[in-house]
Order: C-alpha cells, then structure tokens, then sequence
C-alpha cells in the first residue's frame, strides 16, 4: 500500500549552469513518478515535491548526491496521495521571488550577509534572555497569518513575497531596528533573502528560525510559542502539528471559527478565503 509523502528543502549555493540541473531535476523527480514544485536559479534549489514514500527516499538520496546538495535540510510530511496536479521544474531569476536577484548575494556556505540561524530551542533561550527585545518578524504572506503566527508577531501587510522590498523600503518598521528580531515561515527559505534583506538596511540584530515553522512545529508542537495553523503550498491548504492546535482563522462568510482555506471562483472576486466547512456545504454552488 502506497504511504504518500512530501519533502520541502532548499539550498542557496552558487549553480552556474542551471538550466543543467533543472534537466537533471525534472529527470530525477518523473523518473521516481513525483509531482510538486522544483525552482533553480544560479541562487541554489528551491523544492517541494512529494510521492510514494519509497519513490520520494530515491529521489532525495539522487539529489543528495550532487555535491553541493549533499546536505540539504530535508523536511518531511504525511501527503495525501495527489497534493500536486503535476510535475513543474523551472528556472527563475530567484528561487523565492523577492524581485531583488542583484541584492542576494550567494557562496558555497549559503546566503551571504542573512540572519544568524537560531534553532528552535536557541530561540526559545533568546526569548527567556531579552524578554520582550525580542520581535518575531512573519515572512510570509499576510493571508499565511490569519490561521498561525508566533505570538505577537510583526506580520507585515503583503499579499506577495515581491511586496517585501517595499515595505522595508517604506520606513514603518524602522522602530524595530533597535530589536533582536527572529524572522521566520513555512520552511526557511522566505526567511534567507529577507534576513540579508533588512540586515542591508540597517536592521542590526536579525535572526532566522532555522528550518521554518515545520521545524519549530516538529520540535515543540503546540506547546511554544507559536500558535495555530500552518498554511501549505499544496492540496492540503493548512496543517496542524498537534489536535491541541488553537484555531485562529475565522470564516469569511459568517466569522465562524476555521482554519480551512478554500479558492473561490473569480466571479466571488477573491481567489482565496477562509471558509467554514458548514457554509462551504451550504453556500457553494454544486
């Protein structure tokens, strides 16, 4: 019986023939039958893909196997068996799109001038230690939040990723250059760019979750400092690390306590909602 799952990983290292590993990727991942998501960029790898467990072990040790991928922080989740509709292997300008290839600046030891990387439990000390010096700092999308952020967050007004520049650049988190500021999301990658992104404005103190919200949730669950849902990029939508998972989401259609996401059709002019399973039942055209 097929066991689905799905891995999440990046690696920032110089690529100098991209277009050579997207082929070597897309090879790999339809040899071993997955679909998911694989972007390359003379930056490194960004990755989501996910399949057969079996299939999926293959297809990491053959990415592993290329030097500079050999040590990639591989994050594991159950699937559902058709998370993705298909197989989708490109090269981009950046592998996160920040729309600021030319500031990120890359070597063989990952991005250079990001934030210092805090594992889970060393952010959990920094927070006992400076108390409320510290500011956790969302780098995700702003829709991300509304069903799961750490405590008290800064969750910055952007409904893309390309939108972060100019927020920096708008001077309304200048108060927070005094502060020890841990910035974080789904797996880290988000958090790499924009880390060397406010460093180079003059945010002194900037620190990174190291390995995301996923590594954070499979350390402490919901009995730290993060509170709520995850949103994923997939057929699943969101995700809970535990059942004690506190629900922060509220329905568009009648404020109803959700975290469920659903895509609404053009003509209801929003793309994305959060909707409650009892109005999806009752007010969704079959």
């Amino acid at each position: 019986m097929a066991v689905p799952k799905i891995v999440l990983f990046y690696v920032f290292t110089p690529l100098a023939d991209p277009e050579a590993i997207r082929l070597w990727q897309y090879t790999l991942a339809e040899a071993h039958n997955l679909t998911g998501r694989v972007l390359v960029s003379e930056h490194g790898i960004n990755a989501t893909v996910g399949g057969d467990v079996h299939d999926v072990k293959r297809y990491v040790k053959g990415t592993r196997s290329y030097a500079p991928f050999k040590n990639a922080d591989i994050k594991w989740s159950d699937g559902l068996g058709d998370d993705f509709p298909r197989l989708s292997v490109k090269v981009r300008p950046e592998i996160v799109t920040f729309g600021a290839p030319g500031e990120l600046k890359v070597d063989a030891d990952g991005v250079v001038g990001g934030g210092t990387h805090l594992a889970p439990e060393d952010v959990h000390r920094l927070v006992e230690e400076r108390g409320g010096d510290v500011v956790f700092f969302d780098g995700r999308n702003a829709f991300e939040a509304e069903i799961g952020r750490f405590r008290n967050a800064v969750v910055p007004d952007v409904s893309t990723t390309r939108e972060f520049v100019h927020e920096l650049d708008s001077g309304r988190y200048d108060h927070l250059k005094d502060k020890a500021l841990v910035t974080y999301c789904t797996g880290g990658v988000r958090c790499e760019v924009l880390s060397s992104l406010m460093r180079s404005r003059g945010f002194d103190e900037v620190y990174q979750l190291d390995g995301g919200i996923v590594r954070y949730g499979e350390t402490f669950g919901d009995t730290g400092l993060w509170e709520g849902s995850l949103y994923v990029f997939d057929k699943r939508m969101s995700i809970e690390f535990t059942d004690q998972a506190k629900t922060l989401g509220r329905c568009t259609e009648c404020d109803a306590p959700t975290s469920r996401y659903e895509n609404l059709p053009v003509s209801q002019g929003r793309k994305l909602a959060l909707v409650c399973t009892d109005c999806a039942a009752t007010n969704r055209p079959v």
